[in-house]
């Protein structure tokens, strides 16, 4: 985030000599009348900080704050501010949040953030990168564990209800299964592609997206916070894989659950320039007047759509994603015969 910061803040100093004015703990910031004055030098040297430096606050919603709906006290503010534009950096929540606001009359440009990689129009958020790289890290660190104790290790990764953190870092640290919040997973399945792999290499390593459920299931939910824009927090799907593995597998069993280190730490150079083109591309649509918009990436090339594309969706895996069809053609157990039918189909040489 302070990446992005960086780039929308210096790209307007320099190109427009714009004032820059950071709210503090993001929307909480405008409903407590909280805000202060970004220079040159506040925006240096913070590349490889992770988090943000003006803070964030994801239960402030200014719709639903504490049962009242602030919304009118934030365009206050706005207006106090005498703001030209408003650039948000967040994910689906914080970017829904800033479509209702455009129909209060502020002009608001989006910048895509999550970790979960789930906003729709997007190919890739950044966050994405650096929380598959740490993900990827602790698998290779647990493989060790699993060889030498000839065990089943299975990790749990954040992701909510899209699969993209499980499926990209299962790939790349080598599980022998993915099971995804996109496709309800058959434990037989899973169980069967465990007990080859034990039989053959006597490790397996399974990764399991924390919005996955098992075939007429539910998910499993850690806890529900009533004031947050996403109340549901899940959780508890590795544990909950355990049991039900040790019940069709005689081998020993570990779950870990990543949780918020997946999160923290520094970002990759990857994410820092990317974050750095979006928030650098937003500055240039406030500098022409071009508002109510989010910053995309497709096909490789960044470009800007109507916030109400974006707001209030989710962007899941599709069954013809190609970094799926390839775990599928290099046989991952995703724990469905449905999955891997049509993976067959797109696969199929001719």
């Amino acid at each position: 985030m302070n990446a992005a910061i960086r780039g929308v803040a210096k790209t307007l100093m320099l190109r427009a000599q714009t004032e820059i004015i950071g709210i503090e703990d993001g929307f909480l910031g405008f409903i407590e009348r909280r805000s202060r004055t970004l220079t040159y030098q506040d925006c240096s040297g913070i590349l490889s900080l992770g988090g943000t430096m003006i803070g964030t606050h994801n239960r402030a919603n200014p719709f639903d704050y504490m049962g009242e709906d602030r919304s009118r006290a934030v365009k206050e503010y706005y207006d106090e501010l005498a703001l030209d534009a408003l650039v948000i950096i967040g994910g689906d929540g914080t970017l829904s949040i800033g479509y209702e606001l455009t129909k209060l009359g502020m002009n608001i440009v989006g910048v895509p953030k999550t970790i979960d990689n789930d906003l729709m129009c997007t190919e890739r958020t950044f966050g994405f990168d650096t929380a598959v790289s740490i993900v990827t890290d602790a698998i290779d660190r647990l493989r060790t564990t699993g060889q030498s104790h000839q065990r089943i290790m299975i990790v749990e990764t954040m992701g909510r209800n899209a699969g993209w953190i499980a499926l990209h870092a299962g790939i790349a640290g080598g599980a022998d299964s993915i099971l995804l919040p996109e496709h309800p997973y058959d434990i037989n399945l899973v169980a069967d592609a465990c007990n080859q792999r034990m039989g053959t290499h006597h490790f397996s390593i399974v990764v399991v997206a924390e919005g996955a459920k098992p075939i007429n299931g539910e998910v499993c939910t850690r806890e529900t916070i009533k004031d947050s824009p996403e109340p549901t927090r899940l959780g508890g799907i590795g544990d909950q894989l355990k049991q039900q593995l040790e019940q069709l597998t005689d081998a020993e069993i570990r779950s870990t659950t990543l949780g918020h280190i997946q999160r923290g730490g520094s970002p990759t150079s990857f994410d820092r320039i990317f974050a750095t083109n979006l928030g650098s591309y937003a500055a240039g649509l406030v500098i022409n007047k071009q508002f109510n918009l989010a910053v995309i990436q497709r096909g490789n090339q960044l470009s800007e759509v109507p916030l109400d594309s974006v707001a209030h969706k989710t962007r899941n895996i599709p069954n013809d994603d190609p970094t799926l069809q390839t775990a599928l053609s290099m046989g991952i157990c995703f724990g469905t015969e449905t999955l891997l039918r049509s993976g067959a189909k797109l696969n199929e040489p001719e």
